[in-house]
């Protein structure tokens, strides 16, 4: 008796341990694994049916594009039949060896630069400023952001009339007595790149302010009333708290700023036009594409600068991941388990 519950009892324990498929025995963790796997497929193709249509945009409208103009810089194109002038890399070493094109890399980087250094304190300054509880903050709010939905075309039209040599900014110093500071606002190379960057500044301000506002907005009101009753000041909070923890919106308004810059055509054309600005010193790498692809009817080197500002625009955008979006990206994407 004792030996057969003995039996039992084993065979009870090695039941619970493995069970058999077809004579052979399979560890509990195989039905798992199975579930693990299907899990797995049926996430891939979700990713795929919802990022599908995406891809297929993006492949359409940017990938194709820029390896159509990548193929078209290596002949002499005019913009119309099959191109059939090969030249190789000689549009590209054009580029990179052009002064003009040196100078307007200049350009843009300084602009890039500038940007930065203007918009950036200025929107965290008017940000801290309207998150405060002040009256008309709402309607200074959507002043400050009106510049930024008003289309380009309009914006620069409406300040190079103001800055022409006759127009109403010189007049107005004339008019409050300050007719000495009178000035050719737009050719002047050593005024230029100024007004640009004021004109810059004044249009896109109103974006950076609102994506600061947004970052304030979403720190916890509890760690300012913990610091002031520490005994904080107002701006050790700002300098210890608030920046620290606005940071991932700088950073990414920052990202922003940079590529948009880098490829900054619109204001530049309508103000001053392809020939003013490189005098003026405000010419930038969009600037001379349309001056030397275009408007020169030499449509193949236009497209292999076309490839060269997407590969700076690519390499400066990878080389700002990969230094100073790192900490922000590391935790926005998760391996979830199924």
């Amino acid at each position: 008796m004792s030996d057969t519950l003995g039996t039992e009892t084993a065979f009870g324990r090695q039941s619970q341990g493995t069970s058999r498929v077809g004579g052979a025995a399979t560890p509990p963790t195989a039905p798992r694994a199975a579930s693990r796997r299907r899990g797995r497929a049926k996430m891939r193709l979700e990713i795929a049916l919802l990022s599908g249509p995406a891809i297929l945009m993006f492949l359409a409208f940017v990938i194709f594009p820029v390896a159509l103009a990548a193929y078209y810089g290596f002949y002499r194109w005019h913009g119309y039949g099959a191109p059939s002038d090969w030249v190789g890399l000689n549009n590209y070493r054009l580029i990179l060896t052009d002064p003009a094109f040196q100078q307007v890399l200049k350009h843009s980087f300084m602009i890039m630069g500038l940007s930065l250094v203007i918009q950036g304190p200025l929107a965290i300054l008017l940000a801290l400023l309207l998150n405060q509880k002040i009256r008309g903050r709402s309607v200074i709010r959507i002043l400050i952001f009106v510049p930024y939905i008003i289309s380009e075309v309009i914006v620069g039209t409406g300040w190079s009339l103001m800055l022409q040599g006759d127009g109403a900014m010189n007049d107005l110093l004339r008019h409050i007595g300050l007719g000495s500071l009178q000035a050719d606002w737009l050719s002047n190379p050593k005024l230029a790149i100024w007004t640009l960057m004021a004109i810059i500044s004044w249009k896109y301000i109103g974006f950076a302010v609102i994506l600061m506002l947004a970052g304030l907005q979403s720190i916890p009101e509890e760690l300012f009333e913990a610091a002031q009753i520490d005994g904080a000041s107002y701006w050790q909070i700002q300098r210890r708290i608030t920046l620290p923890l606005l940071g991932p919106t700088i950073r990414i308004w920052a990202f922003l700023s940079i590529i948009g810059s880098l490829q900054l055509f619109d204001l530049v054309y309508i103000i001053w036009g392809q020939y003013v600005s490189g005098t003026a010193g405000t010419s930038t790498m969009a600037i001379y594409m349309l001056a030397q692809g275009r408007n020169a009817g030499n449509y193949g080197y236009g497209s292999a600068i076309a490839v060269v500002m997407f590969l700076i625009s690519l390499v400066v955008a990878l080389i700002y991941q990969r230094f100073v979006l790192r900490r922000d990206l590391r935790g926005a994407v998760t391996e979830g388990t199924v």
